[in-house]
C-alpha cells in the first residue's frame, strides 16, 4: 500500500514523534528519511528530559523502533518531488500518496572556511552553548569570529567559562563591541585564523595566519543556518524575507495541506524543541483530518 494519511518527510526528532502521535491517533503513516541527521557528529544530547547525555542515533533508533511497533512504514531514501494532491516520489522511482504532508527536513549548518573547523565539527568545534557549554565549563574556551553573531556568542559563552577568547578572524569590531567584550572578561585577538591546531585527535589551538598559536581546548562557531527547505518552496509554500517557511504555531503552512516542523521551521529548535513541535504538527494534522471527514460525512448523509 503506497496511499497513506500524512507523509512525513524526515525522520528526526520531529518527524518521528509526529508519526508516533498520528499512529496513536490510528492514523496511516509514511516516514521518509535519508539519514543525514544535522547532529550525527554529536556524541551527546543535552537539555532533554530523561535523555540527558543520550547519544542522537540511539534517540532516533529508539524512536524508529516505537513508530514501527505502532504499524508506521518507515522508508530509508530521499523525497525529489511532491506534485500537489500529494504525491511524493522517491529518488529510487517510488510514488507515495498522502492526504497532508509534513515536511521536518532540518537544516544545513555553513561553517568558515579555515581548516580544522568542519573536521571537528560536533567534537570540540561547538555550537551551542546550551548544548555543549557545560561539558567545557572553566577550559579555554574560542569563539571565532566571521560568522553572524559571532560577538554575541563570545559574550555568552563567559557564563560557562572565565577563559573566553574572541578571535575576530575576518570581523572588523565597532568600538561598542570591544567595550562590552572588555567589560564582560572576554579577551579580543585580531587577525585572521589560519587553522586549528590538532593533535592526538584533541584540539589543542588556534594558529593565526601570523603563526601565533593560541591554546584553547574548544571552539564555538555560529554557523550560518540554511533551512533545507526545497520541498516547501516547490510546493509553493510562502516563504519570509530570510529564506524560511512561513508557518503558524501548528506548523501549518500557507499551502493547504502541507505542515513543517523542527529546524526546518525553526532555526533555534534544539531535539527537545524539535520534539515538541512534531507533537504540536501532529496533532494539529489529526484535527484538520477528522474536520475533513466530518464535512465529507454531512455532505454523503444529506445528498441521500
Amino acid at each position: 500500500m503506497n496511499n497513506y494519511d500524512v507523509i512525513i518527510v524526515g525522520g528526526g526528532a520531529a518527524g518521528l514523534t509526529a508519526a508516533l502521535v498520528l499512529l496513536r491517533a490510528r492514523r496511516s503513516v509514511a516516514v521518509v528519511d535519508s539519514g543525514a541527521p544535522r547532529n550525527a557528529p554529536a556524541a551527546h544530547m543535552h537539555g532533554y528530559l530523561s535523555r540527558e547525555g543520550m547519544a542522537p542515533s540511539a534517540l532516533l533508533s529508539r524512536g524508529r523502533a516505537e513508530i514501527t511497533d505502532y504499524g508506521a512504514t518507515l522508508i530509508d531514501g530521499e523525497v525529489v518531488d511532491i506534485a500537489p494532491g500529494f504525491t511524493a516520489r522517491l529518488s529510487d522511482g517510488t510514488a507515495l500518496t498522502a492526504r497532508i504532508i509534513l515536511i521536518s527536513t532540518g537544516l544545513s549548518d555553513e561553517v568558515p572556511l579555515v581548516p580544522g573547523v568542519s573536521e571537528r565539527w560536533g567534537r570540540d568545534v561547538l555550537h551551542c552553548p546550551y548544548c555543549h557549554g557545560y561539558e567545557v565549563q572553566d577550559e579555554p574556551i574560542g569563539v571565532l569570529g566571521g560568522t553572524p553573531d559571532a560577538v554575541a556568542h563570545a559574550l555568552l559563552l563567559r557564563q560557562w567559562s572565565d577563559d573566553v577568547v574572541h578571535f575576530s578572524h575576518t570581523d572588523t569590531l565597532t568600538a561598542e563591541q570591544e567595550e562590552a567584550l572588555a567589560a564582560r572578561g572576554v579577551t579580543t585577538i585580531p587577525g585572521a585564523v589560519a587553522r586549528l591546531v590538532v593533535e592526538d585527535d584533541r584540539l589543542r589551538g588556534v594558529e593565526l595566519v601570523n603563526g601565533t598559536v593560541v591554546p584553547r581546548s574548544a571552539v564555538f562557531v555560529r554557523p550560518r543556518l540554511i533551512p533545507n527547505g526545497g520541498l516547501l518552496i516547490s510546493l509553493g509554500c510562502e516563504m519570509d524575507e530570510r529564506g524560511w517557511v512561513r508557518h503558524d504555531a501548528a506548523g501549518r503552512t500557507s499551502r493547504p495541506g502541507v505542515y513543517v516542523a523542527g529546524n526546518a521551521a525553526d532555526p533555534r529548535a534544539q531535539v527537545i524543541t524539535a520534539a515538541g513541535q512534531g507533537s504540536a504538527a501532529a496533532i494539529a494534522i489529526n484535527t484538520d483530518l477528522v474536520e475533513e471527514e466530518i464535512a465529507h460525512a454531512l455532505a454523503t448523509s444529506r445528498a441521500r
